[in-house]
């Protein structure tokens, strides 16, 4: 397998030629310290992850790890087993990288986080403090205070009288929201990044009101000591606005900018059959727009989660991207974006959504778990087993929803570290695999075959056909320990202990974001 140094790597990452870095850790060990264009792609999702990820099996790909060397090589081998041809390891992981003398970073999304922090420099947005926002709100104001995160984060906590606007939508529904031009808007997130970009892409766009963000968003607001709301869901209006002509006006002008083309199903078909580049098809538009109808082959990538997440869907640098939506305003603003941060070729699909359409999620194919013909237990029969003491249950939720829904007696763990669980295991007693996805289910049973301690099946439907069953599950926010959630990279808010110190850090963390880029020098944001 082919190793490389790493300034070798750092010589790749600046020639101008499409690179994927993979990072072969677990999110939470990946959020310790990692590249800055690293892309996070664990061994335990792999078969899922890679494929997503990488549309072109011919691209230029660097594996990396925390020095373990056996993860990186782990990742190597699978990517070329499932014919990827240009893929090398980073000699030494982050540690050799640190050693050079090159940056490392923590958090996650950490290219778009910085790019957000940059924004605010470049573009001098403005912001309020919560305070400044609560006398506003106390002098009744004409006003709206706009939450730029999806539901589900707005639901957990939010700005009392918010409404939930997420990024992408805010340029596209602001006439129908705040059709006054003497109406203030505030925008606001958990903290700072996505009420930066919520707040410059209405100011980028030619929106005539006073725009605002929320300084530190939810997390400064309870900082200051004020109470934020649980359990909302104030949302904007659904359907096409009115407004809609003004709004494309404006996106359209900022998308030509920043030097966004247009493209038609022809063209389409020309860059997806070009074997020499990397091509995305991610369509823009809110959840339930992409779940009711979408292009085949196209992924869910809402506007403003893929600009403040980019490397949840693009790994590739110097990629194509194709962006899809119904009027083309979502697209133009996130294409604008994401010209800016990270120099990517983007397009906008014009009648994207003409002619058939597939309904609910994309599915990521996954040859190695279809290969696999488990036993599988209804969640009746399991039930049964349990109350029998012939059954223990090994459930692969992520961390965090495993502590607030776990099945009788389960044991959390991670698969391709499933040996970690063997002295818990009792001989004896049939092993039933629980997961979200019936594929990472699946791909664990040969694991925990291989632990030869008990036959092992799987649960038919996974935990969300045993909550239909309406059979119980139990929730306890420290299983697993904070220092044991190794699969994700804990928001302050997810912590058990310490939280207040954390939302502080966390803070602090994004706005030094912006020197540590610059010390690093391998972003050019603003640069096209």
């Amino acid at each position: 397998m082919r190793s490389i140094d790493a300034p070798t790597l750092k010589a790749w990452i600046n020639d101008g030629q499409e690179l994927a870095i993979l990072d072969a850790r677990e999110d939470g060990e990946f959020g310790k310290s990692h590249l800055f264009w690293a892309n996070p792609c664990a061994l335990s999702r792999a078969e899922l992850r890679a494929r997503a990820i990488l549309p072109r099996r011919g691209v230029r790909i660097c594996c990396v790890d925390g020095g373990e060397g056996e993860l990186a090589a782990r990742l190597a081998a699978y990517l070329e087993g499932i014919g990827c041809t240009d893929v090398a390891v980073l000699a030494g992981g982050t540690p050799a990288w640190e050693t050079a003398g090159y940056v490392l970073f923590s958090g996650m999304n950490v290219p778009s986080k910085a790019f957000g922090e940059w924004v605010e420099h470049h573009y001098h947005t403005p912001s309020v403090d919560p305070g400044e926002l609560r006398a506003m709100m106390e002098a009744g104001q004409d006003m709206v205070v706009l939450d730029s995160r999806p539901m589900d984060e707005f639901r957990r906590m939010s700005i009392p009288g918010a409404i939930d606007v997420p990024g992408g939508e805010l340029v596209y529904r602001i006439g129908e929201i705040a059709p006054r031009p003497e109406t203030t808007i505030v925008v606001n997130c958990a903290g700072r990044t996505r009420s930066i970009m919520g707040a410059e892409s209405l100011r980028s766009a030619g929106v005539p009101n006073k725009v605002v963000a929320l300084r530190n968003g939810t997390m400064g607001w309870e900082l200051a000591g004020f109470s934020c709301d649980r359990g909302k869901a104030a949302s904007f209006p659904r359907g096409t606005p009115a407004s809609l002509p003004t709004a494309l006006e404006r996106a359209r002008a900022f998308a030509e900018r920043w030097g966004v083309r247009s493209i038609d199903r022809a063209g389409l078909a020309a860059l997806q059959a070009d074997g020499s580049r990397t091509t995305y098809l991610l369509d823009v538009r809110d959840p339930e727009e992409y779940l009711a109808g979408h292009l085949p082959g196209s992924r869910m990538a809402p506007g403003g989660q893929l600009v403040q997440g980019t490397d949840n869907w693009v790994a590739v640098r110097g990629a194509r991207i194709v962006l899809v939506d119904d009027t083309g305003v979502r697209a133009r603003m996130t294409g604008g974006w994401l010209r800016q941060l990270g120099g990517w070729e983007v397009h906008v699909l014009e009648g994207g959504l003409d002619g058939p359409l597939e309904t609910g999620p994309w599915r990521q194919d996954c040859p190695e778990a279809a290969a696999l013909s488990p036993t599988s237990l209804a969640p009746a029969e399991l039930a049964a087993a349990l109350e029998a003491g012939a059954a223990q249950v090994v459930q692969l939720s992520r961390s965090l929803d495993f502590r607030e829904g776990a099945l009788p007696g389960a044991l959390w763990g991670v698969r391709t570290r499933l040996a970690a669980l063997r002295g818990r295991l009792a001989p004896g007693k049939r092993i039933v695999v629980a997961a979200a996805e019936a594929a990472v289910a699946r791909l664990a049973v040969p694991e925990l075959e291989g632990l030869g301690i008990a036959p092992v099946a799987v649960l038919a439907g996974g935990v969300a056909a045993w909550k239909a069953a309406g059979l119980p599950l139990s929730a306890d926010r420290r299983n697993p320990e904070d220092a044991d959630c190794i699969d994700v990279y804990l928001r302050p808010y997810d912590r058990n202990d310490g939280v207040e110190a954390a939302m502080r850090e966390y803070l602090s963390w994004e706005i030094d974001l912006v020197h540590e880029v610059a010390r690093d020098g391998d972003a050019r944001f603003g640069q096209v």
